[in-house]
């Protein structure tokens, strides 16, 4: 066999569209990934809407993969065809998530151990990414905090006690973010979310869980409540929408960092020099992101296995490839909440 099905966008803000391409092969620090589940990100319908990633068409988008090695690359020493993984997928005609078999860096791949599912698996690595480049790369002029990793000297005593406020811990990368902060040992870890998510973001790690409802005013004041009145000198935005900006600028201490996923949205005149603004990146695909990338994708099957880090709640997209098009603009209408959604491309008709 040498074609497979996938969803491309043909040209630039093009409507998705369902053919038949080639099966790339790998080369020799690759893997060829049978894609068993892919997830759906933001990053997706933006790629249509405003040509984000894409730099030629046709394109195949999808970043969060899982599934079973098919072939390996000839210096490939890690995987053997037949294994579990997950990956973090770069978006284009080889490495893009939205078709039945992707190519892979081996080192951007880790095995997927017994106590997670394949589906569960695809919601893990572009949220991890998110997480891991906002917090730990340390290159310079990174758009990082340059925290040392869990495993680097520093790791678990640097911010050991702590607080660190997570706005949005029931989002894929709030929780990622959640868990990381765990394993730097921040403490309290302050999150919002609605009231209900309460008991699985506590199971990840948080310490206090206030409701995302609250007044600005009251949302303040249970912030600093929450922090023991310690200075909070790392918010991390996992929603980055105006409100959740002002609200982690306000409850940043000066010195401090808001990290963000969407670009600064701070008012003009609540901005001061004393603390600092950072847009994340979640790709380890960037060359200044690469070996934490290898590093942690090195250490992502010991971790998933004791429960440091854990999947998200998965729901899936019925259809294959071809429900990824509704479950995008699922996405876009802001109607998926504390689930991530993923469709399986084996089982496209």
């Amino acid at each position: 066999m040498s074609t497979q099905k996938a969803l491309i966008l043909p040209e630039k803000h093009g409507e998705w569209k369902l053919t038949d391409v080639a099966i790339p092969s790998p080369g020799p620090t690759d893997i060829l990934v049978k894609v068993a589940a892919a997830g759906l990100n933001p990053i997706d319908w933006k790629n249509k809407d405003y040509n984000i990633m894409p730099k030629s068409f046709p394109f195949i988008s999808g970043t969060d993969g899982s599934g079973v090695v098919e072939a390996v690359g000839a210096e490939v020493k890690t995987f053997t065809k037949g294994d579990k993984v997950l990956f973090l997928g770069d978006s284009g005609m080889e490495g893009g998530t939205f078709q039945q078999y992707a190519v892979v860096p081996a080192d951007l791949a880790a095995k997927v151990p017994e106590n997670v599912t394949l589906d569960q698996a695809a919601s893990i690595p572009l949220a991890l990414a998110t997480v891991a480049t906002g917090i730990w790369v340390h290159t310079p002029n990174a758009l990082s905090v340059s925290i040392p990793a869990p495993w680097e000297d520093g790791g678990e005593t640097q911010n050991a006690g702590k607080p660190i406020l997570i706005l949005g811990g029931t989002s894929t990368v709030g929780q990622h973010a959640i868990q990381a902060a765990r394993l730097n040992k921040f403490a309290p870890i302050i999150t919002t979310a609605s009231p209900h998510n309460a008991a699985r973001l506590t199971a990840l790690g948080a310490t206090h869980v206030l409701d995302r409802a609250l007044s600005p005013s009251a949302l303040s004041a249970a912030i600093a409540e929450a922090a023991g009145g310690a200075p909070i000198e790392l918010v991390y935005d996992a929603i980055s929408e105006p409100d959740t900006q002002a609200a982690g600028y306000a409850a940043l201490a000066p010195g401090g960092t808001l990290l963000m996923t969407l670009p600064p949205a701070v008012p003009a005149e609540s901005v001061v020099p004393e603390k600092k603004i950072v847009m994340v990146f979640g790709s380890f695909y960037l060359p200044g992101n690469r070996a934490l990338g290898k590093e942690l994708f090195g250490r992502l099957e010991g971790y998933l296995r004791s429960g440091a880090f854990g999947p998200n709640e998965v729901e899936v997209v019925p259809g294959g490839l071809a429900g990824i098009v509704e479950g995008l603009e699922r996405l876009k209408q802001n109607k998926v909440a504390g689930k991530k959604l993923i469709v399986r491309p084996q089982e496209t008709a």
